[in-house]
């Protein structure tokens, strides 16, 4: 096997196949027709004198060779990045770049503001599209460019994809203003005799609150299941219904809170995910330092505000 005159486009090519598993898709990423990736994989599989890829109903599977030169082939392939990343030099002032985040609507509503202050002032011709990309397709999205940042909880744990915590808060039983059972503290019977909105961006599936109850062997009794904190929270002002919420949620939308009555729920995280291979981008790691940087802002003025001892 003689590497010295291979095409280096070819392993641009052949990380594509593997991340989509599919020759149209890893076209698409690569910006080449499906034909042209054909004719590269033809290359490869003479090169390594192995199929590399065998098509099956899942699509194209890797053969044992491929995965065992997938680390190498990516690793060349970041350093190469890098490469070319490290020469350029990002001006904020000035750039045009535009930066793909997938987050909620909730984090959205905590980031979005404060970060477009910044940006007036620091990069005014930068452009933010927010949208939320499935979980399960995160990863691919960040290692094929058309996400260049994820805003969730931290549950990637792919190796190719850095991640650091922006911000942390508890879960507190939300209701509007006035309603008959808001009190300093809410019994356990109490709270499941409520009727619940979950706020989840899953068709189903047990929340945080729901697996703490059914280990006890309780259930609370949910009425509505939406993916949009934002519009849940206008229900929750027209009915006596209860919301567990993010405690920043509450505070920020004017709903009365009290702790919650269940024990064993653990802290709600949201972390700042990016690919491995975009680590040293200078626009990414630009933006990355502002994200941070306003989270700790947004969470250093919210503390301040707990602190203050005028009534929810």
């Amino acid at each position: 096997m003689n590497l010295s005159k291979v095409d280096l486009n070819l392993f641009i090519v052949f990380d594509a196949i593997y991340t989509e598993a599919n020759l149209t898709r890893a076209g698409q990423i690569v910006g080449i027709t499906q034909p042209a990736v054909s004719n590269a994989l033809s290359r490869l599989r003479e090169t390594f004198n192995d199929p590399l890829f065998v098509r099956t109903a899942q699509g194209m599977v890797p053969t044992p060779m491929a995965q065992n030169i997938i680390g190498p082939v990516r690793s060349a392939l970041a350093l190469l990045r890098v490469s070319v990343q490290e020469s350029r030099i990002f001006n904020p002032l000035q750039a045009g770049k535009t930066f793909r985040i997938s987050m909620t609507d909730l984090t959205e509503a905590v980031i979005l503001p404060p970060l477009f202050q910044r940006l007036r002032r620091l990069a005014p011709k930068v452009v933010i599209e927010s949208f939320l990309s499935k979980r399960r397709e995160t990863t691919m999205d960040l290692a094929a460019g058309r996400l260049d940042f994820a805003v969730d909880a931290p549950l990637n744990t792919d190796p190719q994809v850095r991640h650091v915590k922006l911000m942390e808060d508890r879960y507190v039983c939300a209701m509007r203003a006035g309603h008959p059972l808001f009190k300093d503290a809410l019994s356990l019977d109490e709270y499941l005799g409520l009727t619940h909105i979950h706020i989840s961006s899953r068709r189903g599936g047990l929340g945080h609150i729901d697996l703490a109850l059914g280990k006890l062997g309780l259930q609370r009794r949910i009425a509505l299941r939406s993916q949009h904190y934002l519009m849940a929270s206008q229900v929750l002002q027209q009915t006596d219904m209860v919301m567990t919420v993010p405690e920043r949620f509450a505070r920020r939308n004017a709903l009365s809170y009290v702790a919650l009555p269940v024990h064993d729920v653990p802290a709600v995280e949201t972390h700042l995910f990016w690919h491995e291979s975009t680590d040293q981008d200078p626009a990414n790691r630009w933006m990355r330092e502002q994200m941070i940087e306003l989270c700790q802002a947004v969470t250093a003025d919210e503390n301040r505000r707990a602190s203050d001892p005028s009534p929810r």
